[in-house]
């Protein structure tokens, strides 16, 4: 290999960019481009800049500050990707909702099924509180972890729709095994049963884990238009068309689609527990699931897909780890200064680094780099959200098991926290059609960081209701701080004279903390993750959750009579901290949201590849001097 490859006559030097493809959106070869800059320029490729040079409808910075931003059309192969979502919600949701019954509370006098009737209270294990919430976190906790390796499978090895796929049916294997559990025959043997539990919760862990950080991208990935554009309307009026508005309206609509399947799931689940039995609720949402693979088959044509590109993943960590090195002292401040100098990820790029001094992994382009910095930026927002996530968490253990100690008139204990998904169902087309588009329009700028940091705050809000109502409760109890009963010198206590409908504060300002929060961490993660790597940026958002519920696993103590007030005291503390220092910490990305969003993409090729590229370069250069000769 030559230590040095430049070309006198062109001034190029070796770049991946040469053996790749320009966007999606524009392709064609480099020949066909009327324009005299080489395809490589000084180490850095040009084909980025070729389509922004040669773009009429190209914003400029003016119209970027003043037009208004509106959203390009959503095609129909988006929405069937959304209905995927929506099936596969509709089972997990219906699912999980019934967790806490089924193993905290006890068989009910003469059923079988677990089933309670119009006024009995459904259960089946009798573990009690602390059990339901154990293992309520840790299933929060698995569903979230286990999306690192179904990112990195379909990155790396099999791509988004291959590893969805084959998720689902893992995902159908765990809810066979959890409906088996819930077989009266089985119940009759109460260790037996949670055993099997158990195993089916892991085994629909590891589905779910591969579908998950895959599918978010996917629907993403259908929008055709990838660059902001300048368009006139019908009435004359200039209007700028962003991505990143498409995507987020995407998104709050892929969100829409969750929760009508999580709404009705729950619902209908919940009723078929209580007048049926667990089995029926565990059944049925496997028999709805068998709907996603065929959806995906008859599909598989129309959609556009991201083939894997190897190993991604190790580059990364390896660029990471090159801008790390030299950087780190004994003195924290000298530390401090040297990573934030405004060089790290600059003295990494391919152009900053001689031909024979660069690694051999060194496969990429400058607008890799730039790609993989957004993308760890991305990564640094997230770390906040375990925080905000702890409060989310209470919806179905602690908030569920709160309605159990209330006035419930004939309704389930669990149908509330579908309060969360049919607020969400209302105000989503809300914001889209009008909170949105009248922010935009009066020119305020709500941007995913504040959106976030607003979501922490009403989560908190959600849980200093929750907290005032279990005071309220333990102030009417005949058992005082034991209102569940279950230390109670008394035996079961009467539930208090609080209608359960009290608790629809929480649940709604949980939805609201949703739209700011949840969506927009979709919506960053998808715009601001490299391509070869949204299933992994999905991932790690997605891996905040896990972290949260391990994390809640520290408060299970606090998760019982007589501490419940603490329990909800403290998460609202801590969601309120953890807005207030997610804001000051990144505030300033506010202003390099539109820079961000619109660098150019990066290009990333395989050691071949690169020695392919040094052959035609040598090849070339041969060729000019005999020209010259």
């Amino acid at each position: 290999m030559p230590s040095n490859i430049d070309d006198a006559a062109t001034g190029a030097k070796h770049d991946i960019a040469l053996t790749q493809g320009p966007d999606e959106q524009h392709r064609g070869s480099v020949a066909a481009h009327a324009t005299e800059l080489p395809p490589v320029l000084e180490g850095k490729g040009t084909l980025s800049v070729l389509y922004e040079s040669e773009s009429d409808d190209f914003p400029t910075t003016e119209e970027l500050h003043t037009l208004r931003r509106v959203s390009d059309k959503i095609p129909w192969s988006a929405y069937t990707v959304a209905f995927v979502e929506l099936t596969e919600r509709f089972s997990y949701y219906g699912t999980i909702v019934v967790f806490t019954n089924f193993i905290q509370q006890p068989f009910p006098d003469g059923s079988r099924t677990g089933a309670g009737g119009v006024h009995g209270q459904s259960g089946a294990l009798g573990k009690g509180q602390r059990a339901s919430t154990g293992l309520s976190t840790f299933n929060q906790f698995w569903v979230y972890f286990t999306p690192l390796f179904g990112a990195y499978v379909a990155d790396t090895y099999l791509g988004r729709y291959k590893t969805i796929c084959i998720s689902l049916g893992i995902a159908i294997i765990g809810h066979i095994i959890l409906t088996v559990s819930a077989v009266p025959s089985v119940l009759a043997n109460s260790s037996g049963a949670l055993a099997c539990f158990i195993i089916g919760l892991i085994v629909l862990g590891v589905g779910t884990g591969g579908f998950k950080p895959n599918i978010s991208p996917l629907v993403a990935e259908q929008l055709p238009l990838t660059k902001m554009k300048v368009v006139t309307t019908k009435t004359g009026e200039r209007v700028l068309v962003d991505p990143a508005v498409t995507s987020s309206r995407v998104y709050h609509y892929f969100y829409l689609f969750i929760n009508i399947g999580a709404l009705v799931g729950q619902i209908s689940m919940v009723y078929s527990e209580k007048f049926v039995g667990f089995w029926l609720s565990f059944f049925l949402p496997t028999v709805l699931l068998l709907i996603c693979p065929l959806i995906m088959w008859a599909c598989r044509k129309k959609y556009m897909r991201s083939p894997p590109q190897g190993s991604v993943l190790s580059k990364a960590l390896r660029l990471f780890l090159r801008g790390n090195s030299g950087r780190w002292s004994i003195n924290p401040v000298r530390t401090y200064k040297k990573l934030h100098d405004g060089t790290f990820w600059e003295n990494v790029k391919p152009s900053h680094i001689s031909s024979n001094q660069r690694p051999k992994w060194m496969t990429f382009d400058d607008q890799w780099v730039d790609e993989v910095r957004r993308g760890f930026h991305a990564c640094s927002v997230f770390l906040w959200l375990p925080l905000y996530w702890l409060t989310y968490n209470q919806l179905n253990n602690n908030l569920t098991s709160q309605a159990a100690t209330m006035k419930l008139n004939g309704l389930p204990n669990d149908i509330l926290s579908n309060l969360d998904p049919f607020a969400l169902i209302i105000l989503i087309p809300i914001c889209d059609h009008v909170i949105y588009p009248l922010l935009r329009r009066k020119k305020i700028n709500f941007s995913p960081i504040k959106k976030i940091t607003c979501g922490f705050y009403t989560g908190s809000a959600a849980m200093i209701w929750a907290c005032v109502i279990q005071a309220y409760i333990y102030r009417q109890s005949v058992c005082g701080k034991y209102a569940s009963g279950e230390d109670s010198a008394t035996g079961a206590c009467a539930p208090v004279d609080l209608n359960v409908w009290a608790q629809t504060g929480s649940y709604v300002l949980i939805a609201v903390s949703e739209i700011f929060t949840s969506i927009t961490s979709l919506e960053y993660a998808f715009s601001k993750a490299p391509r070869n790597m949204r299933s992994l940026v999905f991932a790690f958002a997605l891996f905040m959750n896990a972290f949260s519920a391990a994390i809640g696993q520290a408060f299970v103590s606090l998760s019982a009579d007589p501490l419940l007030e603490w329990n909800y005291g403290v998460m609202a503390v801590l969601s309120f901290v953890g807005g207030t220092g997610f804001w000051f910490q990144f505030r300033g990305l506010d202003k390099q949201e539109d820079e961000l969003n619109m660098l150019p993409t990066g290009h990333l090729g395989t050691s071949e590849d690169l020695k392919d590229l040094e052959r035609s370069l040598n090849h070339d250069v041969h060729d000019a001097k005999e020209l010259k000769t």
